[in-house]
């Protein structure tokens, strides 16, 4: 006969809602209590069913996780930190894809909800602040992570984006450039808006003149970046360094020069945005901004649970980059 949580109450001393807190990882039973009670399950061979406890809880143990697309690469450093502390407190993880749609991405929400799961975190959500309107319709608490709707939302983690931008352009200041170009994303992204105006903090800081002929707006794409190369080539003061959107977009642009026969770093400095996981094994290697993209999904999935507790919840949490120097930059040739 399985064993059930009344005789591992019973084994322990304890009552039935301690053993059910204590198997759900709960902070609120002491370590000591908690170790007992899952060494007595361990040992009688407790297997919980996932129905009888989100019957008796109301919960399924199951957060929905909605991101652009599996294909991009800053989404599986993402998912592994929001796994890793979802796993932690014995939570399963749906995955879906919005394909970077508004009215898609809406339904996978509305889908996940249906699928009762507990709670949502959603990756540079294309709808942001329309979310409001419909929490309560929803019932399910919602995280943001890199917003780009442009408005505020209850509750997100997001890379500060001018900052990051402002590191990267600044870096290429310091290595003599001045006719620095940016590449960007001609989707309307709240990212872009805010990578541009890093990248015109620098160069006013800089002191140097803002030059339209050289702000070109791709699509995020390698594609994308090696047509608006062929049309930063046709300005009458050709750029020696590009400041990009973000990796794709300045691997693209590395590409491009290199079918050109522009060298990269010597000829012209390209910088990108994300670090994704292959940036290091280009050739060149790229210079880019580092999102701490495992600790981002850390931080949602802490916000989510701590919604779930009915704890005090910090509204929005704004991470820094990081610049990382690699081979794709270099100083000014005389």
């Amino acid at each position: 006969m399985p064993v059930s949580i009344k005789d591992i109450a019973r084994l322990a001393g304890v009552s039935h809602s301690t053993v059910s807190r204590a198997l759900h990882k709960s902070p609120l039973i002491p370590p000591a209590t908690a170790q007992k009670i899952q060494r007595i399950a361990e040992e009688q061979g407790y297997t919980a069913s996932a129905i009888a406890r989100s019957l008796v809880t109301r919960r399924t143990q199951a957060i929905g996780v909605v991101v652009t697309s599996i294909a991009d690469p800053f989404n599986g450093d993402l998912v592994d930190g929001i796994e890793e502390v979802a796993n932690q407190r014995g939570y399963s993880v749906i995955l879906a894809t919005s394909q970077a749609d508004p009215d898609r991405e809406l339904a996978v929400v509305r889908s996940c909800q249906e699928r009762r799961v507990d709670g949502i975190l959603v990756a540079s959500s294309r709808v942001g602040a329309l979310y409001v309107p419909i929490l309560s319709e929803l019932d399910v608490p919602i995280v943001l992570i890199n917003n780009q709707h442009g408005s505020d939302f209850a509750h997100s983690i997001r890379i500060d984006n001018v900052h990051g931008m402002r590191l990267a352009t600044e870096h290429l200041l310091q290595l003599g450039h001045t006719e620095i170009a940016y590449v960007g994303d001609r989707f309307g992204l709240h990212s872009d808006e805010e990578r541009f105006a890093g990248y015109q903090d620098a160069l006013n800081a800089g002191q140097i003149p803002l030059n339209r002929r050289l702000t070109i707006r791709g699509d995020g794409k390698a594609d994308g970046a090696a047509a608006a190369l062929d049309q930063l080539l046709t300005a009458p003061t050709k750029p020696t360094a590009v400041a990009s959107y973000n990796d794709m977009t300045a691997l693209g642009l590395i590409h491009r020069a290199q079918e050109l026969g522009i060298a990269v770093p010597e000829e012209l400095s390209v910088t990108g945005f994300d670090d994704i996981p292959f940036a290091a094994f280009t050739r060149p290697p790229l210079t880019t901004i580092r999102q701490p993209r495992r600790e981002m999904g850390r931080e949602a999935m802490r916000l989510l649970f701590a919604l779930l507790d009915g704890e005090e919840a910090q509204k929005t949490s704004v991470i820094n980059g990081e610049l990382i120097v690699r081979g794709s930059t270099a100083p000014l040739p005389r």
